[in-house]
């Protein structure tokens, strides 16, 4: 079989679907967020094969096209896969389109999409740090005078939330362009999603400071409640200057 372009997905799936050493085909990307694809999105494909065989499609790998990018690999491979790693999210919310293990693909995916308690509250503290420290240099930098460090501190302090938010709901952050799409689908348990992202747009826009402070106080209010408190007050009074005034 030869790839081509506009055929490219069906095609390789129906082959994929009738060799045995395939246990698992897995679309992820925009392809698996209803509502997000345009002219140009493509098909990101993984094969999973089973442990120990070899087969023919490995000839596929590395394939690459406007139309199809395949990812071919072991069972084990795709366990560990993003995990830790970037591509954990995009396997979270990716769609199943093979699974002859009796829900095992099903099972790993599910495993992906769900931090374990140990490694959410480890992670949670962690970017809670992060977010802190960006938040305290923007006020810092503002208060100096340094108008643009203020403005990009405050644009690293949303990202780092943004990660600290959905640890703390024990899921992988979406990706910037997936953002919208999930809070729509899957809401942050006592966030409103509609004032958190006006909340980062006017702050990683303008840097405005007493945007900042307002948000820092809902964040510690929610930190503190889950055992973080200790994060924050290795602060001391340096949070004074990040709470409103």
């Amino acid at each position: 079989m030869t790839v081509q372009e506009h055929s490219a997905y069906d095609a390789f799936v129906e082959l994929a679907v009738a060799d045995a050493a395939v246990v698992g085909l897995v679309l992820k990307g925009s392809q698996a967020h209803e509502g997000m694809t345009t002219e140009r999105s493509d098909h990101d494909l993984y094969v999973v094969l089973a442990d120990g065989v070899t087969t023919d499609l490995t000839r596929f790998t590395g394939h690459r096209t406007p139309e199809l990018d395949l990812v071919i690999l072991s069972l084990d491979e795709f366990r560990a896969a993003g995990m830790p790693g970037f591509e954990r999210y995009a396997l979270a919310r990716a769609r199943i389109v093979l699974d002859r293990l009796d829900g095992g693909i099903a099972q790993i995916l599910a495993g992906k999409a769900r931090l374990d308690a140990r490694e959410a509250f480890h992670q949670a503290g962690e970017w809670l740090d992060a977010y802190t420290n960006s938040l305290y240099r923007s006020v810092k930098n503002d208060r100096d005078g340094h108008v643009r460090a203020a403005r990009l501190d405050a644009a690293d302090s949303i990202r780092f939330l943004l990660e600290l938010l959905f640890a703390l709901d024990r899921r992988p952050r979406p990706y910037n362009r997936y953002l919208t799409w999930e809070l729509a689908r899957f809401p942050l348990p006592g966030w409103d999603t509609g004032r958190l992202l006006d909340a980062a747009d006017q702050i990683s826009g303008t840097g405005d400071v007493s945007a900042q402070r307002l948000l820092f106080a809902q964040v510690e209010t929610v930190a503190r409640s889950v055992g973080h408190g200790a994060v924050l007050d290795a602060w001391g009074d340096d949070l004074l200057v990040m709470r409103p005034q």
